[in-house]
């Protein structure tokens, strides 16, 4: 005896993310944390936006949102040192800084000290993202595209909070978030959090005379 079998609802795909070399340069700001939860026990509150640029295609933004939170709360992200404290808020709101994602030749308006289309960077109170790096992370990272998306957040997050570039503190480490990840390991391999086992972690300040990719 057969009884007719429930037809399987297939799984609606995941748009692809897709962008021009240059945008609008007008933003999107997306709604605060429905929550308004903030993340972190104790510290200094930074209340940050999300900003995104026109032209930039497939972004949910809700999974977005919440994957930056999740970054920023994680149990080895910044909060974790009990000495600074996310809030995300919404479009006319106060805030410290702006996560902003944005096309490579918009991120040349922005990071305009170094040209390169490639990078990303922090300038005052907006962290700029390139959108080339978070659809397609960057070669021989030995990570999954995720972990790239963490580290490219706390890396230039953590610029915001005031920490500047560092090395790679020995052969088969991991690479302190503040290393320059993008560009090499430098013997390293890939972390995407800024605290390990409740510590900062850190290696020594200066960074390396990588050359930047052309695409």
């Amino acid at each position: 005896m057969g009884g007719e079998q429930a037809s399987k609802v297939p799984e609606r795909p995941v748009p692809a993310i897709t962008y021009p070399s240059r945008g609008t340069v007008k933003f999107t700001v997306l709604p605060a944390d429905p929550e308004r939860e903030v993340l972190g026990a104790s510290g200094k509150l930074f209340r940050f936006q999300i900003a995104i640029e026109g032209g930039i295609k497939g972004i949910d933004n809700a999974a977005l949102a919440k994957f930056v939170r999740e970054t920023y709360g994680a149990v080895n992200g910044w909060t974790a040192g009990g000495k600074f404290r996310f809030q995300q808020v919404g479009p006319g709101e106060a805030s410290d800084f702006r996560l902003m994602f944005v096309t490579p030749e918009t991120r040349d308006t922005y990071c305009g000290y170094a040209p390169d289309r490639y990078t990303s960077c922090r300038i005052g109170d907006r962290v700029v993202l390139n959108i080339a790096r978070w659809v397609h992370g960057v070669p021989n990272y030995g990570a999954p595209l995720l972990t790239y998306r963490k580290y490219m957040i706390n890396h230039e997050t953590g610029h915001r909070l005031g920490y500047a570039h560092q090395l790679c503190p020995g052969a088969g480490q991991p690479a302190p978030v503040m290393q320059q990840q993008t560009l090499g390991l430098h013997g390293c391999v890939a972390n995407q959090s800024p605290y390990r086992n409740g510590a900062l972690y850190r290696g020594p300040l200066g960074k390396y005379d990588d050359s930047i990719p052309t695409s």
